[in-house]
């Protein structure tokens, strides 16, 4: 079958630790949701805690999971979105102020203002990624959302800025360019995986999103409806693939199918007299172990994962401003008995989310495996971000670097 490029479709690539996940959606008329019309999910072997660490495995990988979306799709995609994650992220609040220019607010005084916001010193191998509003200021009146058409005298912005490395953005880019296709924009992948599974109500409340996958731990709490704070955790489902792998002494690819099937965490009096089948390493016959040890293995290691979560938001000052709750997603989120411990590490409602909005081949995507997919998707279809991401962002996002470069040797000489 002849597959043909379609103009109403978008793609998106999200290139994990241990799976790349291609999706095909159609572009809807009207609404919010996304059609997907094709998926691909491959194993990823060359990414090391979300950088990556071998560009041709990963680009082989990216190519063997847009080709099964595409076959499903009945078409080819040229351009595509793509998530970034990994320890050389870094975030922070900033703030700017500007004078208005002709008494009412229009899209230059808001250009303005976001570029005052994001004016300030970063190291030299980091890029900024994303400027995103929080809230506008009018002469001193605060919590505007949409300041064009208001008038005033002084504009002021709160921005949240994340950077990260120009390398590990440029080897992201790199895999999905040798494989044929452009790059419409690279986004985080925690902010990505928010705008498929947070409703408006959560982030006006407040709430903290933790997005666990195979080699990081993808933090971001929403306050108000903007996000404040985002973090990025080197520790996920893979250490726990890995202890298990080495208490039990079980390869590795059985280690992950005993912690997903695994269903006696938190029932350890249940498990005193339970026994787990578990293949041993050098290819003989099962042995059997005492559950009650994987039991410690899994909750010893999801506690430690937790509990630095729960530092990481003490130190951000906002975890006494989550008044919804924690919101838990990606692979790794659903291991049995994990939400019960998370309620109790953190002492508040928790929950696991699938992807929202989603309609036509559902039957896969449903799942919090799927979640910074889908949300790269919803960033694609421009229902959640709209041109912030300034990074390697197709030609917008080239004409936003070019003009920060041509500012800046303005400034500089």
């Amino acid at each position: 079958m002849v597959k043909k490029i379609r103009k109403n479709v978008v793609a998106a690539i999200d290139i994990g630790t241990t799976k790349v996940v291609t999706l095909i959606a159609e572009m809807p008329e009207e609404g919010n949701s996304v059609e997907i019309i094709g998926y691909g999910v491959c194993p990823s072997r060359g990414l090391k805690r979300g950088i990556v660490v071998n560009i041709e495995t990963t680009t082989h990988a990216i190519s063997e999971s847009v080709e099964a979306a595409e076959e499903m799709a009945g078409c080819q995609i040229k351009d595509v979105y793509t998530g970034v994650s990994g320890s050389h992220i870094r975030s922070f609040n900033s703030h700017g102020i500007v004078a208005i220019r002709q008494q009412e607010i229009n899209q230059p005084d808001i250009d303005r203002v976001l570029d005052a916001a994001k004016a300030i010193a970063i190291p030299a191998d980091q890029r900024m990624l994303h400027v995103i509003p929080q809230e506008f200021f009018i002469d001193n009146q605060a919590g505007i959302k949409d300041p064009i058409g208001m008038s005033g005298v002084r504009l002021e912005a709160k921005a949240h800025i994340v950077t990260g490395a120009v390398s590990a953005v440029q080897n992201v880019v790199k895999c999905v360019q040798k494989c044929g296709f452009g790059v419409n924009d690279v986004i985080l992948e925690q902010l990505a995986s928010s705008f498929a599974v947070l409703d408006e109500d959560e982030k006006d409340l407040g709430v903290c999103l933790i997005d666990i996958g195979g080699g990081t731990t993808d933090i971001a709490v929403f306050i108000d409806g903007a996000i404040r704070h985002s973090a990025v955790i080197p520790i996920a489902g893979d250490q726990v693939t890995n202890d298990i792998a080495v208490v039990l002494r079980t390869p590795t690819q059985c280690a992950e199918k005993i912690k997903m099937s695994s269903s006696c965490m938190f029932k350890t009096t249940e498990a005193k007299d339970e026994f787990i089948a578990v293949p041993s390493s050098s290819g003989n016959s099962s042995k059997e172990v005492p559950a009650n040890v994987l039991v410690e293995v899994i909750e010893a290691r999801y506690s430690e994962l937790f509990s630095l979560v729960a530092a990481e938001l003490k130190r951000s000052g906002f975890f006494h401003l989550v008044r919804s709750g924690i919101v838990m997603t990606g692979g790794a989120s659903m291991v049995d008995g994990g939400r019960e411990l998370a309620e109790k590490i953190f002492d508040m409602p928790v929950r696991v989310a699938n992807p929202l909005r989603i309609t036509g081949k559902t039957e896969v995507v449903d799942n919090p495996v799927f979640a910074t997919a889908v949300g790269l998707l919803h960033s694609g279809l421009g229902q959640e971000v709209k041109n912030n991401s300034a990074f390697y962002g197709g030609q917008e996002g080239m004409k936003g670097a070019w003009g920060r470069m041509k500012e800046w040797f303005q400034v500089n000489f």
